[in-house]
C-alpha cells in the first residue's frame, strides 16, 4: 500500500480537501486498494475537529465526500507514510523543522500544477466561499497529475 499524507497549517480547509478529492480519484480508477490518503495539519488548532465548513461546502458542490478530524503533523508521520505534501512553502518548512531533515518524499502539492508550478496553493481560511473554489480546482487538476505520476513511478 502505497501512503500518502496531506499536510497544511490547520488541517480544515486545503489538507482534507486535498484528501477528499485524491480518495475519490483513488476510488474511481480503481486504485484504492493501492494507494490510501490522509491529512495532518502542522499546528495543533484543530485537532479531533471537522474540517470547515465551506470545504464541506465545496466538496459538497463536486460530489466530493469528506470523512476526517483534524490532527497534526508528527515526525512519525514521515516514516508512516512513503510521500508527504505540503500545501505551501511555510507548511514545508515547518515540516522540516519537525522532522529535522528534508526528505526526498516532502513535495509541494503545486509542483504537480501544470498551471503553478512551486506556488503555493492560497489558504482560503480567511475569504470567502470563492476561495475555497479557487483551492478545490488547484488541488483538482494538481492531483490528475500527482496520480499519473503515482501510477507511472510504481507501475500501477
Amino acid at each position: 500500500m502505497i501512503k500518502v499524507l496531506f499536510v497544511c497549517l490547520g488541517n480544515i480547509c486545503r489538507s482534507p480537501l486535498a484528501e477528499a478529492i485524491f480518495n475519490k480519484k483513488l476510488l474511481e480508477q480503481g486504485l484504492n486498494s493501492k494507494i490510501s490518503a490522509n491529512s495532518a495539519g502542522t499546528a495543533n488548532y484543530h485537532v479531533g475537529e471537522n474540517p470547515d465548513p465551506r470545504t464541506i461546502e465545496i466538496a459538497k458542490k463536486h460530489g466530493v465526500p469528506v470523512n476526517h478530524k483534524g490532527q497534526q503533523f508528527k515526525k512519525n508521520h514521515a516514516i508512516e507514510y512513503d510521500y508527504l505534501l505540503a500545501m505551501d512553502s511555510s507548511n514545508y518548512g515547518n515540516m522540516v523543522s519537525e522532522m529535522g531533515n528534508e526528505p526526498s518524499k516532502l513535495i509541494l502539492m503545486r509542483d504537480f500544477d501544470p498551471y503553478g508550478k512551486g506556488e503555493d496553493v492560497p489558504d482560503p481560511y480567511y475569504g470567502g466561499v470563492n476561495g475555497f473554489e479557487n483551492v478545490y480546482q488547484i488541488l483538482d487538476r494538481s492531483l490528475d497529475k500527482f496520480i499519473h505520476f503515482l501510477k507511472k513511478e510504481h507501475n500501477l
